[in-house]
């Protein structure tokens, strides 16, 4: 079947999280499994420069919302043989800032809805006009998060017939805007209400598609349970409750680019049967980062944004107790400025035992989830999670929040006699407490090296390629296509 794909970023041409990864590897998938698929991106600064074969099928896109010069290019995506749109818009797009939502202060682009807008209204012409217009029709529309949410709502205001699917990666990031934008958007007046566009006043781009799409999935089963709760809901839990017959939660996959036998950024490589480079990736690690080598010790890595979600303040309040053990952390990340000053505090005060780098660096990130033996993940909630499935197919055992994704992975340690079950370590409620004690039971662990090495080898037995996800969305695209 033919399928749009629409999202706001994708590896390896603009990325700000975990969206980007599942937008270049679950078409990918799909591809693989025979679909034709053409992923519809925004034209942001830099992007054509990245493209080698890239061409213009559609000169003066001619949907209203876009300012001209606006057209439609086409290109592959580096690396695969995936076909690629790209929604050239100058005025809309190529512009200089902190990354594709917002300038170079950090500050949200104000005309973000209109931008947005814009391409969600490009994405539902083409539903409508691209078999005509291009000689390729899609059988439906998939979207991804609220920058593509708004799409199955012009769809259905616009009679599409095409169906559509909503993807939530996040609910927290709803896209919701002054009223205003409703009219500027040219939305029908009567959709302003609280069974269609509005949210407590203002344009919810995210609400729109989940009314008004035919399918709507989460990045996890445990996920989708927990957005119908108030606690989780971000206040569409009722309207989410509502539609569960429509909602379903599909677990994301990972690139095979994260393969510890082929890893293209390490320097040694290695596999559940032969863990020498491992031990050589954790010398490689310590040394790079600073700290004594020092094999017997426990390793810690964290790669995360530094933010409230992701429970870097139950790491930070701690931290002082469990320097105790004899065990180095190692933190790459960037987000909140306090929580940056106070890890960077810390770096300096026991360099020896803690070593921080402030941004992202993919190399290096590889070289963390590869050469550390723990992995930290206490998000006080995570949709779904791709750090904890790249640990745990390094060998690099997790220690994590019981929530959404992280849960759904990650199979809790438990002793059974002389043997051991599980892939790492969860722990139930995001507070110090029970933080601290699951690292103390890890810390435990690690020092009984047989329990430890079975351990590592349940967690690299697991597979979390993308196959299973695909043919689970293959699936769910059937089933809606077959629907009377």
């Amino acid at each position: 079947m033919n399928i749009l794909f629409l999202t706001s970023e994708i590896h390896p041409l603009i990325k700000t999280g975990g969206l980007a990864d599942v937008s270049r590897s679950l078409p990918l998938a799909l591809h693989a499994l025979g679909h034709g698929v053409r992923i519809l991106l925004p034209g942001y600064v830099g992007v054509q420069a990245q493209l080698t074969d890239i061409h213009c099928i559609l000169e003066d896109f001619p949907y209203g919302l876009l300012p001209a010069p606006a057209r439609l290019l086409e290109a592959t995506l580096p690396d695969t043989a995936l076909t690629l749109w790209i929604l050239d818009c100058p005025k809309l797009f190529e512009r200089a800032g902190g990354g594709p939502y917002q300038d170079e202060k950090g500050k949200d682009w104000p005309d973000n809805p209109a931008r947005f807008g814009a391409f969600c209204a490009a994405g539902a012409w083409l539903a409508q006009q691209a078999g005509a217009r291009l000689n390729w029709a899609p059988a439906l529309v998939h979207c991804n998060d609220w920058q593509t949410a708004l799409t199955p709502a012009l769809m259905k205001f616009w009679a599409c017939p095409v169906p559509s699917v909503l993807t939530i990666h996040n609910l927290a990031f709803q896209g919701n805007f002054p009223a205003h934008w409703c009219s500027s958007l040219h939305l029908p007046s009567s959709e302003f209400n609280m069974e269609s566009l509005e949210f407590h006043g203002q344009l919810s781009f995210l609400k729109a598609g989940i009314v008004h799409a035919n399918q709507i999935t989460t990045v996890s089963p445990r996920y989708a349970r927990e957005i119908q709760t108030p606690q989780m809901g971000c206040g569409m839990d009722g309207l989410l409750r509502r539609r569960a017959s429509d909602l379903s939660g599909i677990l994301n996959g990972i690139d095979e680019l994260w393969n510890p036998e082929t890893d293209v950024f390490l320097p040694f490589h290695y596999t559940a049967r032969k863990l020498q480079g491992k031990a050589r990736l954790k010398k490689h690690l310590q040394k790079k980062m600073g700290l004594p080598v020092l094999p017997d010790v426990l390793l810690i890595g964290m790669v995360c944004r530094l933010t409230w979600q992701k429970g870097i303040d139950l790491v930070l309040d701690t931290l002082e107790d469990w320097l105790t053990e004899e065990v180095q952390v190692v933190v790459l990340g960037s987000g909140d400025p306090e929580t940056e000053r106070q890890l960077a505090h810390w770096s300096s005060r026991a360099p020896e035992r803690v070593r921080v780098v402030l941004g992202f660096n993919e190399v290096r990130s590889h070289e963390i989830i590869a050469g550390s033996d723990l992995f930290l993940m206490p998000s006080r909630f995570e949709p779904c999670g791709l750090a904890q499935m790249y640990a745990m197919t390094y060998g690099t055992l997790p220690l994590a929040h019981a929530t959404g994704g992280l849960a759904d992975t990650i199979l809790p340690y438990r002793a059974q006699g002389h043997s051991v079950e599980g892939t790492g370590f969860l722990f139930e409620n995001p507070v110090p407490h029970e933080f601290h004690e699951t690292l103390g039971q890890a810390v435990a662990c690690f020092h009984q090296k047989d329990v430890w090495n079975q351990l590592m080898h349940h967690a690299m037995a697991r597979d979390f390629r993308w196959n299973k996800a695909a043919l689970e969305y293959q699936t769910l695209y059937q089933t809606l296509l077959s629907a009377p």
